[in-house]
């Protein structure tokens, strides 16, 4: 399977996983004419072609119903190896006293939100069809080959995004229950205040405390520090002003011809000398 094949199938499982609520292990209900498909195509063992497809960790369960059985043994010699393998498939109840056709006993078990949660796999066009109007309910089919999955339809789509905002929305119940809790947390304030005034509080105030909801943590932040003193320089004492008129001068003499930079650092060194001593000095009296 390429590899944007796989991406899009994976993206059609994420959505009927994220929006209709399908998990593992997946349940697969088959008809007569995709065991057919896959026994000429060779799709076998059908069970691991079907858990590649769906990019699962466990072996999906394959079901089909005593409907397509007796549909596929209608059909005689051409079908007899698909009705043998149809047999080792677990079949589901469906509430048929009299035996149907496949289609109408696919539509019953799947009927208007899919609550068995299958994923169809069918070679009918007009079954097909029929599905896509039906929200929750993806549909797996075979192409030569290979195996693919249907794209969720339009209207799956806006069902489930009808779904989500019925979700973030209050109901009219829950709309009810926050006024009482709201209400009863203003009567108690008032029974238990004194004659003094008291600050009113909020109704989302009063709700939190009814419901026993607590208030986030604020997140602080670090705050940048200053460098780090031991990975920093020692800052090197200052030469006096007057020394340091005269390091100028000869550093000027030597750029125009005059002098020489030795005598600029003699003068320096020999500064820096004597500020060691006398250091030492004051140690030396200090510990005396």
């Amino acid at each position: 399977m390429r590899v944007k094949k796989r991406s899009k199938h994976r993206k059609a499982v994420k959505f009927y996983a994220t929006c209709f609520g399908f998990r593992e292990p997946y349940k697969v209900l088959i008809d007569g004419t995709f065991v057919h498909h896959l026994l000429t195509q060779r799709l076998l063992p059908a069970d691991e072609a079907l858990r590649d497809l769906l990019s699962a960790s466990r072996t999906p369960a394959l079901f089909t119903s005593k409907c397509i059985l007796a549909e596929l043994r209608r059909l005689g010699k051409s079908h007899a190896e698909s009705f043998d393998a149809a047999q080792l498939l677990t079949t589901t109840k469906c509430e048929h006293d009299k035996v149907v056709g496949a289609v109408n006993c696919v539509q019953s078990l799947i009927g208007d939100k899919n609550p068995e949660h299958f994923f169809v796999a069918t070679q009918d066009p007009g079954l097909r069809e029929n599905l896509r109007e039906i929200p929750g309910v993806p549909v797996i089919y075979g192409l030569k080959n290979s195996l693919c999955i249907e794209r969720p339809s339009m209207q799956q789509r806006k069902f489930a995004q009808l779904d989500e905002e019925k979700r973030l929305n209050m109901d009219i119940s829950e709309y009810k229950k926050l006024l009482k809790a709201a209400s009863e947390g203003k009567t108690i304030a008032s029974e238990n205040g004194s004659g003094e005034e008291q600050h009113e509080m909020p109704i989302s105030s009063l709700v939190k405390n009814a419901l026993h909801v607590t208030d986030k943590t604020k997140f602080k932040r670090n705050k940048a520090k200053g460098p780090n003193p031991l990975s920093c320089k020692k800052k090197k004492p200052k030469l006096p002003t007057a020394i340091q008129k005269q390091v100028r001068l000869m550093a000027r003499q030597r750029g125009r011809g005059f002098g020489s930079g030795r005598e600029a650092k003699k003068i320096t060194s020999n500064w820096r000398l004597r500020t060691r001593r006398m250091g030492l000095r004051r140690k030396f009296q200090c510990s005396c």
